[in-house]
């Protein structure tokens, strides 16, 4: 039985406990092979609302460490084209732009061990600072609040004078181009939080309140927001319920056994047994991959799997291993569903 065979029935009891259609959306988080919420998947996710239809309530199964925030938008105004209740249920990590997702919930079902996040936003661009070392010198995430935490701390002990020098020291650090993209984005985050909290109908004073603390006042993007904390800061959580906890016990050990998510993609680790049988008489050998790395599936369709496949060519010369990738494919395939 294929991962997303097993994974349908579990989906068809939250279905059943719920009253609701669901979807599951994992971005994995596997160190080395990470994914993120991006806008290619709303294509796939309007298939699969498509094969439901409308309906009264649709429940998002949803686990991410983030990712495009104007994606995640999208997705929300997608999925209340197709319902008249949208819930978020969170069995595990559902941060920054998964978070933002949840701010456009008419509620948020959250297990005891699963948490949200700032969604303060980090920009990445290839005018942005580069991490030395690195394969092709990948570039900095740059934190939009940590910007605004330099200026503001700048402008405390300063004049006006040394707050213009300090933009212009920091402009010498980060291209001025990415400078104004972090200050736009600032801006841009925190009125679409404002626009799907609106559209969940939060009041204004409690909508304010969550937010100054997810998009600054939290310290940190990578602070973690419990289910206790996520309801005094005044989000609709509800508690996860021991039936729905042991469907999504199955369905995250499901997907965190296909996806490898507890442990660290090093290719020199993980073709150590080929490297092993090198010898002299045959210094190089071959070997195929497959790592599924995101999947967005349902009941009424066929699921999806983000995928990268190749080939690693592993030789031995003078005592060092090289290793030689050959990418055939990434991207996302419909894949089977059958026993």
């Amino acid at each position: 039985m294929t991962n997303a065979a097993q994974r349908k029935p579990l989906l068809e009891a939250i279905e059943s406990q719920r009253g609701c259609k669901a979807i599951l959306y994992v971005t994995g988080d596997r160190p080395g092979l990470e994914a993120w919420i991006s806008q290619d998947v709303i294509d796939l996710f309007v298939d699969h609302l498509d094969a439901i239809a409308p309906v009264p309530k649709i429940s998002l199964v949803l686990y991410t460490n983030g990712g495009d925030t104007s994606a995640a938008w999208n997705l929300v105004n997608l999925i209340r084209m197709f319902c008249d209740k949208f819930e978020v249920i969170v069995p595990g990590k559902c941060r920054s732009a998964g978070t933002l997702v949840c701010l456009g919930a008419d509620k948020i079902v959250m297990t005891k061990q699963a948490t949200l996040g700032p969604v303060d936003p980090s920009i990445i661009d290839p005018l942005g600072p580069q991490m030395p070392g690195t394969k092709g010198e990948a570039p900095i995430p740059v934190s939009v609040e940590a910007i605004k935490g330099y200026l503001g701390e700048v402008k405390k002990y300063g004049q006006n004078e040394a707050a213009a020098q300090a933009l212009l020291d920091l402009a010498d650090k980060v291209h001025p181009l990415v400078l104004g993209q972090a200050f736009r984005s600032r801006k841009q985050i925190r009125e679409l939080a404002r626009r799907l909290l609106k559209n969940s109908l939060y009041g204004d004073e409690n909508m304010e309140k969550i937010v100054e603390f997810l998009c600054s006042e939290s310290g940190s993007h990578d602070y973690t927001i419990n289910r206790r904390e996520a309801g005094e800061l005044g989000l609709r959580v509800e508690q996860c319920s021991t039936e729905l906890y042991t469907v999504l016990k199955a369905i995250i050990e499901s997907y965190s056994k296909q996806m490898e998510l507890r442990s660290t993609y090093l290719a020199s680790e993980q073709f150590l047994p080929i490297v092993e049988q090198l010898t002299v008489d045959r210094p190089m050998n071959a070997e195929e991959y497959e790592y599924t790395q995101a999947i967005v599936e349902s009941v009424a369709h066929l699921p999806h799997a983000y995928i990268s496949k190749g080939v690693i060519e592993i030789a031995q010369s003078e005592g060092e291993v090289v290793l030689h990738e050959h990418r055939q494919f990434e991207g996302w395939k419909e894949v089977a569903n059958e026993i």
